[in-house]
């Protein structure tokens, strides 16, 4: 198990960003984005989303020996097949249990937006789980949003936790799930009682959404990504990222939230494009001695930031969170 600690980093956007762009002609030629991570045989493997300008998603996959450079496999490994994805499979999410990956992925109709699994050994064919929360409406007790069943982001921590394994998903609010086999999911609540919820006021006032799977730290933390926003319509919206951490013996309850952001829309790229001022971190990797952030850009392209603990860290003051529920600054 890497050491990691809460809240990690700090993160500094690279400065080979963006690394990957749209290209071509085809189905990656219009925005490529949002793309999960994990380390294969020493390389760091995203699987990103990409559309042209038709906007329907699909999946592709990319290999780097750097975690800077990749190389594209140059054909979707996940496009729309089924009814509840016609119209993209979106922003995946992955873990790696024993010899096979869990896909979490939103599959968009057109209309509804659903959290949905595949599985695979090969990272390359994939078996459709379909829909996990039919019904359930993440977006349920804020009054704005869709007030219609609507689940996304879903992350999968890749060991059980006391006898089960466990989930946490969602956009609008948080929620926790729990299974024994990794493919049939029960919400540890329903969706009027959301984990955790957006802050009134905040840079996180609108929505929050999980990021890339959790990391466990020495002191019994389960260390989250997130992407927070506020937004004064869906066409205006301003994503950052930030951090939550709940204990690994009681993980549906937030014990620590980041006050301020380790991430924000700063460059051209981060401010300009398909839907403008958004950081939106869906992957994270230890590699080679650093900590990788991957996010997205506006919805267009693609980019790393990178966390080096022989170079700097920050010192969050010390408490206990184990033992009591705090929030603890950067």
């Amino acid at each position: 198990m890497h050491q990691a600690t809460f809240p990690l980093g700090p993160f500094e956007p690279s400065p080979h960003n963006p690394i990957l762009r749209p290209h071509g002609t085809g189905w990656e030629s219009t925005n490529l984005y949002n793309p999960a991570a994990l380390v294969v045989d020493d390389e760091v493997i995203l699987l990103y989303r990409a559309h042209a300008a038709d906007k329907i998603s699909r999946i592709g996959l990319a290999r780097s020996s750097d975690g800077i450079h990749f190389r594209r496999a140059g054909t979707p490994v996940l496009e729309p097949q089924e009814p509840y994805e016609q119209a993209g499979c979106e922003d995946p999410r992955i873990t790696h249990i024993a010899d096979t990956y869990y896909l979490t992925y939103t599959g968009f109709d057109g209309s509804t937006a659903q959290l949905c699994l595949a599985t695979s050994t090969d990272l390359h064919e994939w078996t459709r789980h379909g829909p996990l929360f039919p019904g359930f409406n993440t977006w349920k007790t804020l009054p704005y949003g869709p007030d219609r069943p609507w689940s996304k982001a879903g992350v999968i921590h890749p060991r059980p936790l006391a006898g089960r394994y466990w989930m946490w998903f969602g956009e609008g609010t948080i929620h926790a799930a729990t299974s024994t086999d990794l493919v049939h999911w029960t919400p540890v609540a329903d969706d009027s009682h959301p984990m955790y919820s957006p802050t009134p006021g905040g840079w996180d006032g609108t929505l929050v959404e999980i990021g890339a799977p959790p990391v466990e730290s020495g002191d019994g933390l389960l260390v989250f990504l997130m992407n927070n926003a506020t937004a004064t319509s869906p066409e205006h919206v301003d994503y950052r990222c930030g951090q939550i951490a709940v204990a690994t013996r009681d993980p549906s309850t937030v014990l620590a939230k980041m006050t301020q952001p380790w991430l924000r829309p700063t460059s051209h790229e981060d401010t300009h494009g398909l839907v403008p001022n958004v950081t939106f971190v869906e992957g994270l990797v230890h590699f080679r001695g650093r900590w990788l952030a991957y996010y997205g850009q506006s919805d267009t392209t693609l980019a790393v930031a990178e966390f080096d603990p022989t170079r700097h860290n920050w010192h969050p003051p010390a408490q206990d969170a184990g033992n009591q529920p705090s929030t603890r600054s950067n």
